[in-house]
């Protein structure tokens, strides 16, 4: 799993690469909260395009961060999944957690507050 990230305004834009398995999860975790305490961030966007698959240990990373962010005002949404992605959101309720768009640009602008979902 390999991470880069950006920010814009108060949002930490989280792009992986590779599965998001047990193999990786603490890594994804211990790595994403280091860089929002760092950076400042209130919300996340997490940006599925170079992931494929993502197991249970993957779903609780989400569902963690998603906490973490809630303490504090935050909102976490979810861009660019595949239809593999998509279908594990589904069936484990992520989806009615986090919105999901299928452009970066349209997650940030429901992040900045400016779009209702």
């Amino acid at each position: 799993m390999n991470l880069t990230w950006k920010t814009k305004d108060n949002i930490l834009i989280v792009h992986m690469d590779g599965d998001i398995d047990h193999h990786s999860c603490e890594a994804l975790r211990t790595e994403i909260d280091a860089a929002l305490e760092r950076m400042r961030c209130k919300h996340i966007l997490f940006c599925f395009d170079h992931v494929a698959f993502m197991d249970s240990s993957g779903i609780g990373v989400l569902i963690g961060r998603y906490k973490l962010v809630q303490r504090f005002g935050g909102r976490i949404a979810v861009c660019c999944a595949g239809e593999r992605i998509r279908e594990i959101f589904r069936l484990s309720a992520l989806d009615q957690l986090f919105p999901s768009f299928a452009r970066e640009d349209e997650a940030v602008f429901y992040l900045e507050g400016s779009g209702k979902k």
